[in-house]
């Protein structure tokens, strides 16, 4: 699938489910808010759990803050999922979360292990909000499964114009075989391809994601004669950065995305990484709301994907709130509304836009990632994509921001 990436937002128009009035199974749930979250506590993405955590708190300290929901305070339950490579740890999270009746379940972050949990949690009539997976295929499984984050369409066009854009003309691919990598891995190669960039290592091969031993990858790219080379992984990309290093791969030429654009600054010596980029979706983290993150006692360096978990949070409250009810298919029907899909005066707070809605008007939730509103696959109908550079300290530091309009068809 192709994406066209603008430089400034593009918003299609949104089509979801309608708000305003709740029915009345709906209106006879008095019960308070519970807001479920399956989290990579441990696994290949562990180093995201700490601003997810962050936010999800930051986000129920919030809502609470202005009066709950419903006039009642949210109260937050978690499990850890790991990753994809655990499938009966997925299984146990979500059993564990369902157990206590969530009213929405935040996550799972990775696109494989949404796969392995949604179905028996949209069983149950609760919406699924993902704030990390960005796989291709997730894009309107289910009525019941939404993301606040782009899917790969978006983020691929963005990395395939930065590496066509640099210059390079021979590159090579390290990419991990998981519904992630390869879904990641085409969208790229359909831009690099248009771009008339020649892809020598990769094209086709990926590795398994449980893999340790990446000598005779590392030694391959360095064999292609690649120019540059791209890794699309989680954190298999930390020893594999070590590999290319010592097989003489040239590592201030390297892309990274979101599964592993971190801070390395503790992971390598000084200069290694200086002068690679990666992408991360998502809008740039301020300093006010890093600030708010750390205020929730959470031990928070990294913030990718805060900013996600934090406007699920808020839109399914608000949902809850414009329909009357704390129930799973209520927040459903509304979520699409208050994202701004049916139109609506924006706010940028739960508590600005509880208030429009005590006053009976629609709204359009304009949160911290800077996304649209909902369309018909219940994806954001536009989203941010970040550009980092490596420094010499091996930190990753925020360069420029791409809008992207994304496909619904």
């Amino acid at each position: 699938m192709t994406a066209f990436v603008a430089a400034a937002t593009l918003a299609l128009s949104g089509c979801g489910g309608s708000g305003g009035a709740a029915d009345a199974s709906a209106q006879a749930d008095d019960s308070a808010m519970v807001v479920g979250a399956l989290l990579p506590l441990t696994g290949t993405l562990a180093y995201l759990a700490p601003p997810e955590v962050a936010a999800i708190k930051l986000a129920v300290n919030d809502i609470n803050a202005a009066g709950g929901v419903l006039g009642k305070d949210v109260t937050e339950v978690e499990a850890d999922t790991s990753d994809g490579e655990h499938a009966d740890q997925n299984t146990s999270a979500a059993q564990s979360v369902l157990s206590k009746h969530p009213s929405v379940v935040i996550g799972p972050a990775a696109s494989g292990v949404v796969k392995n949990v949604y179905k028996s949690i949209v069983a149950e009539k609760i919406p699924v909000i993902s704030m990390a997976s960005t796989s291709m295929t997730l894009s309107g499984m289910d009525p019941y499964f939404f993301r606040t984050v782009a899917p790969d369409a978006v983020q691929g066009a963005v990395m395939g114009d930065l590496i066509a854009g640099d210059g390079v003309k021979k590159l090579a691919i390290a990419c991990f075989n998981d519904e992630y990598g390869t879904g990641m891995r085409d969208i790229i190669l359909e831009k690099l391809q248009s771009a008339g960039v020649d892809v020598v290592y990769g094209e086709k091969d990926a590795f398994d994601p449980a893999e340790t031993n990446y000598a005779s990858i590392a030694s391959a790219i360095k064999e292609s004669g690649a120019d540059a080379t791209l890794i699309i992984s989680y954190d298999q990309a930390t020893p594999l950065i070590k590999s290319l290093a010592s097989a003489g791969v040239d590592t201030h030429k390297l892309y990274l995305v979101d599964g592993n654009t971190v801070d390395y600054s503790k992971t390598y010596d000084a200069g290694l990484l200086k002068g690679s980029k990666g992408t991360i979706p998502g809008a740039h983290v301020d300093d006010a709301f890093l600030e708010a993150l750390k205020g929730t006692g959470t031990d928070v360096s990294d913030t990718t994907y805060a900013a996600e978990t934090y406007d699920a949070v808020i839109l399914a409250a608000l949902a809850a709130e414009q329909g009357g009810s704390a129930s799973g298919e209520t927040i459903q029907k509304n979520l699409a509304s208050v994202s701004g899909a049916d139109g609506g005066e924006q706010c940028d707070s739960f508590k600005a836009c509880k208030a429009l809605i005590d006053d009976k008007k629609k709204i359009q939730y304009s949160g911290k990632t800077g996304i649209g509103a909902f369309n018909k696959n219940n994806d954001p109908s536009s989203a941010n994509i970040g550009i980092y550079a490596y420094d010499d300290k091996n930190v990753n530091v925020f360069q420029a921001m791409q809008s992207g309009e994304v496909p619904s068809e």
